[in-house]
């Protein structure tokens, strides 16, 4: 992910007074505003006039709002409900297509680092399919989403859900870095998977409304390039990148071979054989 767009006016907002020093914090961290007001928790966030975005938080996590009046919902990450819970349960195992990309079959679950996470939707996929998992996320307000889904989805499965504790425990969230400068506990690991953002259309009907709002938070990938090399350095047996099903292929280098959806496929770049 690049860096805030700076046209792009971004505060902090929070809804509770016992977590305003937690989000002072933040603030702080983020180098962002902290918006102030007596009763903000009774405040309609999308008409706040102060930014073009607002960062939540509350007793419910941290979320990012566009505000004005037709703004989208809020984004926020949630490994405990939702699609994403959806999909661990009733999402076709091995038999996804992004885990016959990365290589998964049979007893092979490959060490997989995810250099551009985002919200961490496809590494919780792999993870949940077996395999352990790198995140690696460059935007530090992304990367304050996915440590926050992190420590909520850990406290929830503590109590409540023994299962996605185990998923979890698979998932390490590296410190937040760019990518293409990474330091990793081992030289060099199984699969590198690569997901870079790419430009969207405006009024593409593929990208959901509040996806089109993080994308003027993140920005394109417009250095995108410099990742393969990168990516091909650290990987073991093979780099998956996943691209729009018309996109150019990174770096121009062409795939070992291909997987085709309807919208979106991954290039493989085999360097050897997966057991």
């Amino acid at each position: 992910m690049t860096n805030i767009n700076e046209k792009t006016l971004i505060s902090i907002v929070c809804t509770d007074s016992e977590m305003l020093a937690e989000a002072a914090l933040l603030g702080q961290a983020l180098d962002l505003p902290l918006v102030k007001a007596s009763e903000l928790a009774f405040v309609d966030i999308k008409k706040l006039e102060c930014s073009q975005f607002v960062l939540i938080l509350s007793e419910q996590g941290l979320a990012l709002q566009q505000t004005g009046a037709k703004a989208p919902g809020a984004i926020k990450v949630d490994f405990t409900a939702g699609s994403v819970d959806h999909r661990r349960k009733q999402g076709g195992g091995k038999g996804q297509m992004i885990a016959k990309a990365c290589g998964l079959k049979g007893c092979a679950t490959p060490d997989i680092l995810d250099m551009t996470a985002g919200l961490g939707k496809d590494a919780f996929v792999l993870a949940s399919l077996g395999c352990e998992l790198l995140l690696s996320e460059r935007s530090a307000i992304v990367y304050a989403l996915l440590k926050d889904g992190f420590t909520r989805a850990r406290r929830f499965a503590a109590y409540s859900d023994p299962e996605l504790a185990i998923i979890l425990e698979r998932m390490t969230l590296l410190p937040n870095s760019d990518s293409r400068h990474l330091i990793l506990p081992e030289e060099k690991v199984d699969v590198v998977y690569l997901d870079p953002m790419f430009p969207t259309r405006e009024k593409s009907a593929d990208v959901k409304k509040e996806m089109r709002a993080f994308h003027k938070i993140v920005g394109a990938d417009l250095d995108s390039n410099e990742l393969l090399p990168q990516a091909l350095a650290l990987a073991i047996y093979r780099v998956v990148v996943k691209r729009p099903r018309k996109a150019p292929f990174l770096n121009h280098k062409p795939p070992s071979f291909q997987l085709m959806g309807k919208s979106s496929r991954y290039d493989i770049y085999t360097l050897k054989k997966i057991l």
